[in-house]
Parts: C-alpha cells; structure tokens; sequence
C-alpha cells in the first residue's frame, strides 16, 4: 500500500525528472499524449509505476497532461505560435515537408486529453490548424518552393 506522502510526491518527481527537460509546452503535450495507451486510455510510464504504482502513475500523467494542454491553451496565438516553431524546429531542416504533413496526417489531434470539453478540444484544433498554415507560408516565403 503506498503512503499519502509518496503520492504527492509523484507530481514533483515527474515534473523534476521527466517534463522540466522537454523545452516546450507543445513538447510536453506530445509526450504526455504518448503515454497514453489508445486502447485503454491509461497513462503508462513503467519507472514511475514501478516506484508509485500504476494507479497513482495513470493519475498523476493524466494531471499533468490535462495541465499542460489547459497552459497551452491559455497561450496566446502568438507565444503558441513560437511554442510551436521550437518544437518543429527540433525535427527537421525541411520544415515545409514537415508542415505539410502535419497538415495532411493530423497527429496533433491525439494530443487531447480526453476529459476536455467539446469546446476546448475544438479551440485547439482551430488555433493549431491555422497555426500549421501560417507556419507553412512562412516557410514558402522563407525559400524556394519544392518542385519549381
């Protein structure tokens, strides 16, 4: 049986050991969403089950990622536009491919906590959605387009 102090533990211990090192809000929506197992809905980090217990890890990552998307989303257009263009400029040289198939793939829609209202699930997917455009014509502006 775990001890009440062991679990108010476990919000520090995956802050200081795991999301202080992602550099980015949009980062840390990634990760977070990636532990979430899409047929059960449960968070699974095997070290912090091991040390806390699979309940108390599933209900300290579901937290943190109902968190972290709820600071996202108190981001104005502008700093989640830069939030965005440092974590996609982590990936690639080639930003405009890279655009353009988030654009066509949508990977960024399982990055939703399922407890978010309609309405907040659709604020994000508007602002990112026009975010990816914006990002992507200024990449075109920046240099040659592909295939001219």
């Amino acid at each position: 049986m775990r001890t009440r102090p062991l679990q108010r533990g476990l919000p520090a211990d995956l802050w200081r050991q795991t999301l202080s090192q992602v550099p980015t809000i949009f980062g840390r929506l990634v990760y977070l969403a990636s532990l979430r197992n899409s047929n059960t809905g449960r968070y699974e980090h095997h070290g912090l089950a091991l040390i806390h217990g699979e309940t108390e890890s599933d209900t300290a990552l579901r937290e943190s990622h109902e968190r972290t998307f709820q600071e996202w989303l108190n981001f104005g257009i502008e700093q989640q536009k830069a939030d965005l263009d440092l974590y996609l400029s982590a990936f690639s040289n080639d930003k405009v491919n890279l655009v353009e198939t988030w654009i066509r793939l949508a990977p960024y829609r399982n990055m939703v906590p399922t407890s978010v209202r309609p309405q907040e699930r659709e604020l994000y997917l508007a602002d990112l959605e026009s975010l990816l455009w914006m990002l992507k014509n200024e990449c075109r502006a920046d240099g040659p387009v592909p295939g001219s």
